[in-house]
């Protein structure tokens, strides 16, 4: 700004002295023509001379206008000298801000423009680079510089990629034109990198790579399920003629666990492809190509972490493994002795064969319970926070939510050692009669003579009241009952024979001990037997009771005697003698 106003100060101070001159011309010439009396030789001679001053003061001032650019001159070399030595002073400890491409460094920027810090231009210029190499069409020769008396603008196309001042020429110990023609070939190079991989042929080209992939890849799935369906034909073929079905591995066993292998085998298979399709098809293009290193360095990573901690716990794999091993054959030694306990082979003083499952759960229970423990600390990451927080809230859950569980559970180990039945009895518990047909830790099961499956917790079985039929005709057989009802004018003694008689030839009552008869109500208008008999049948006691039914009908009715109701009188007053008409005649002879 200060050179350009001394310019302007020489330029008019030139022009005044111009305009002086000139208009003293004038004034003298004037003169020359109203001075007539002076001779022309005379006017001729005093032109001369002020022509000669003329030519002396403008070299006067010609001189005073090279001084003053030499002034200039060397307050400008001062001035560069002075940022030189400043620059140079900084250059140590000022950090360079390199414009870095695809991990490329192209150069480094230290000054700063316009406001802008270095830093922001250099990625302000990455930007712009990037930005120009991606463009599907490049121009030759398109990058250039635009020359201006401050500043070099490297540009492409009408757009700025960088702008260099004298500044960035002295951080770089040259001008700024040279520096300005080395970034320019720099850039220019750059750019040509990018439009090779970016460009419209390579989009192209990585477009057709793509497709071919896909193709590659339909057909090889297509091809492996081709051959793991021969594989899977061979291997039933290899089976069935070498190797045995037993009860373990029967054919169709067999079957299903070689296609389950064979599936998990085939798509394991399919997804490696998958996995290496993938890899090639992000390499393909530039924009997700950096994403395969990623991947890479993850799944190494991964398998890497695997690896270690798979061999770190294999010490504590074996001990788990060990200890499994002695607690399972521990159980198989206690069901061994419990089943012959169960069958009465091995006999225990006090210890009664239907214990012998429960108390052979409980045991299997406590022994599981103890494994686990030991197990527990031996776990992956079974000490961390995570870990111990997931298992108490799980213990939590149990305990608030396993309340009637429990309760049943300990209901169902009470009625086992309470021996109040065992499974095959027939029982009663409430106004529920049935065989029972299943005894678990939580609830029983019977089975009606409807062939109904009713289902009973244990703790509704403890707190109520059961008979056990099946008990009592083991040990001293069940006495099954009726009631009848007949009129006084029937001698007692023939109604107890007749009872006695139908009893012991219904089918099912046992002989010994014999039945008897009770006489249980005397009535104002009849009397009241009850029939008692034995029967060791304790699961068909239905039937019992009904062939027990049927025979005193047809005996009592064969000697015309008539089973009254509570609603009959014994003086009739002509109403008809009630049973079948075949034998009414027998009663009026």
């Amino acid at each position: 700004m200060r050179k350009t106003n001394r310019k302007i100060y020489f330029v008019i101070l030139y022009l005044f002295t111009a305009i002086g001159i000139y208009a003293q011309h004038i004034n003298e010439k004037n003169n020359i023509h109203e001075d007539s009396l002076l001779s022309k030789e005379k006017k001729d001679s005093l032109k001369i001379q002020e022509l000669k001053m003329q030519v002396q003061e403008l070299k006067l001032s010609q001189i005073a206008l090279l001084n003053e650019k030499k002034n200039m001159g060397k307050t400008d070399s001062l001035k560069k000298a002075l940022q030189k030595k400043q620059i140079d002073s900084l250059r140590a400890i000022t950090k360079g801000y390199p414009v870095v491409i695809d991990n490329d460094t192209l150069f480094n920027l230290y000054a700063r423009r316009g406001g802008v810090m270095p830093a922001d231009r250099a990625s302000k210029v990455k930007e712009v680079i990037i930005a120009e190499g991606k463009k599907l069409k490049l121009k030759p020769d398109s990058i250039y510089m635009f020359e201006t008396e401050y500043v070099t603008d490297i540009m492409s196309g009408d757009k700025v990629i960088i702008t260099l001042s004298d500044q960035d020429g002295l951080w770089q110990n040259t001008t700024r034109q040279d520096l300005a023609k080395k970034y320019t070939a720099i850039i220019s190079k750059k750019i040509s990198e990018l439009h090779s991989k970016y460009g419209l042929q390579q989009k192209i080209k990585s477009f057709l790579i793509l497709f071919l992939v896909i193709i590659a890849q339909i057909i090889a799935i297509y091809f492996t399920q081709k051959l793991f369906i021969r594989i899977k034909s061979r291997l039933k073929k290899i089976i069935n003629e070498k190797f045995k079905a037993n009860k373990f591995l029967t054919n169709d066993r067999q079957e299903v666990l070689l296609v389950s292998i064979t599936k998990v085998t085939k798509y394991s298979f399919i997804i490696v492809q998958l996995i290496i399709s993938i890899f090639i098809i992000f390499s393909i293009f530039p924009e997700t190509e950096k994403y395969v290193y990623h991947m890479f360095t993850f799944m190494g990573n991964l398998a890497k972490d695997m690896g270690n901690t798979i061999i770190h716990y294999i010490p504590n794999l074996v001990k788990i493994i060990f200890i499994y091993l002695i607690f399972k054959y521990i159980i198989k030694i206690l069901k061994y002795f419990s089943g012959e306990i169960a069958e009465e082979r091995i006999k225990i003083k006090g210890f009664y064969p239907d214990w012998a499952h429960s108390t052979f759960n409980i045991l299997r229970f406590l022994l599981y319970s103890f494994m686990f423990i030991m197990i527990w600390p031996l776990l992956p990451n079974s000490n961390s926070p995570a870990f111990q927080g997931i298992s108490v809230f799980i213990g939590l859950i149990i305990s608030l939510g396993s309340t009637t569980v429990i309760g049943n559970l300990m209901s169902g180990l009470v009625i086992t050692y309470m021996r109040a039945f065992k499974i095959g009895d027939q029982i009663k518990l409430n106004d529920t009669i049935g065989n029972v047909v299943e005894k678990t830790p939580f609830v029983t099961r019977v089975r009606t003579s409807k062939n109904e499956l009713i289902t009973i917790p244990n703790s509704f079985i403890l707190s109520s009241q059961t008979v056990n039929y099946s008990a009592s005709a083991r040990n001293y057989g069940i006495i099954i009952y009726s009631d009848i009802t007949v009129g006084y004018d029937i001698p007692r003694k023939q109604v107890e024979d007749l009872l006695i008689e139908a009893a012991t030839n219904a089918e099912g009552v046992l002989k010994n001990p014999a039945p008897f008869v009770l006489v249980k109500e005397l009535e104002d208008f009849y009397c009241c037997y009850q029939i008692n008999a034995y029967t060791d049948r304790d699961l068909a006691m239905p039937k019992v009771y009904s062939n027990l039914h049927k025979n005193i009908m047809d005996r009592f009715h064969e000697e015309g005697i008539e089973i009254l109701s509570p609603h009959f009188y014994a003086e009739r007053d002509g109403n008809e003698i009630v049973m079948p008409s075949q034998y009414k005649h027998q009663s009026n002879d």
